[in-house]
């Protein structure tokens, strides 16, 4: 990518898409595109289609996103899936008819199915069913794979899906309900050490595995991959299945190729939030898929691998959350 090149980050103001725009202003990249919802409604296809006519960006990134943990995957299914299709249908379209060079779709490791073989492939996907309690949000997600293959099928585009792991980091939700498992548990420490709490309660058994990846090596690796030479990029758009008889999506895993129990987790945060009480496991509470950690060879392959440690990272997201409520 040229570093006068127009880029849109679609979804600048999450995890993600923030990330993004750091990582790109770090390397020196000046003309980037944001709006935020109030400027620009993705749901709207009249809207991203002027929007797309008058600034004509050369890349995007597709970061925006319906998103959320369980609990708000298991309260809002409807709107999960609709609003997930319709932001990505509406960007993946007008960029096609813009002539947007590059595509990068940001997914999430949901999309393959609960009892995937570990660590899980690209292949895995569509090999069988998914996690119920976030279904709408991941057949949205593959839908949007589909698209990127679809039109790179038909019209020659060269749009790359990518699938990271959990992410934490700056710029977490940490909302009580509405959170994921890393910024839920940075919560709920420091609340209980604030209040001199005896114990933490963690939802489930403590026994599922899950890998965690630092949202800012996250965008690098998206940052990385958009700026690979045509013929290792154009390596990764997947083939036509009814020419070459394999299953290859355009599809890369991102993630850090190790996971670690939930109960692990909740004891580094509790380090890094130093709080002194006990933990205790409701098992009443689901666990979620047993495990899930990703094949990243095929990212490995290419020369990209994570540069933030763990407990440096947990440091680092707890200084986020109380820069953020306070």
């Amino acid at each position: 990518m040229d570093k006068n090149a127009k880029i849109y980050v679609a979804g600048h103001r999450g995890m993600v898409g923030s990330a993004i725009v750091r990582n790109l202003q770090a390397k020196g990249y000046t003309n980037i595109v944001t709006r935020t919802h109030q400027e620009l409604d993705l749901i709207n296809q009249a809207a991203v289609d002027l929007f797309f006519e008058q600034e004509k960006p050369d890349y995007v990134f597709l970061a925006a996103a319906k998103v959320g943990g369980i609990i708000a995957n298991n309260t809002y299914p409807a709107q999960f899936i609709r609003e997930n299709l319709v932001i990505q249908t509406n960007i993946i379209h007008a960029a096609y008819v813009n002539n947007v060079k590059r595509l990068m779709f940001l997914g999430s490791s949901c999309i393959y199915p609960r009892m995937a073989p570990q660590p899980m492939s690209e292949e895995c996907l569509l090999t069988g069913p998914l996690e119920p309690t976030n279904r709408p949000y991941a057949l949205a997600k593959i839908a949007g794979i589909e698209m990127c293959w679809s039109y790179n099928r038909q019209y020659g585009t060269k749009y790359l899906a990518v699938m990271p792991t959990n992410l934490y980091g700056p710029g977490d939700n940490y909302h009580p309900e509405n959170s994921h498992v890393i910024p839920a548990l940075i919560r709920k420490f420091h609340e209980a050490k604030i209040a001199n709490d005896p114990t933490v309660t963690v939802w489930g058994t403590g026994t599922p595995k899950r890998e965690f990846l630092y949202s800012e090596d996250m965008a690098d690796a998206c940052v990385f991959l958009s700026n690979l030479p045509d013929d290792k990029y154009e390596s990764l758009l997947g083939s036509d299945e009814s020419k070459t008889g394999k299953f290859e999506p355009p599809l890369v895993n991102i993630g850090v190729g190790d996971d670690v129990t939930i109960k692990e987790l909740a004891e580094a945060v509790m380090k890094a939030v130093q709080f002194e009480g006990e933990i205790v496991f409701d098992s009443s509470k689901p666990d979620g898929t047993p495990r899930k950690l990703m094949d990243t060879t095929r990212l490995n392959g290419i020369g990209w691998h994570p540069s933030m440690g763990f407990s440096e990272g947990l440091a680092r997201a707890y200084d986020d959350f109380k820069s953020q409520s306070h």
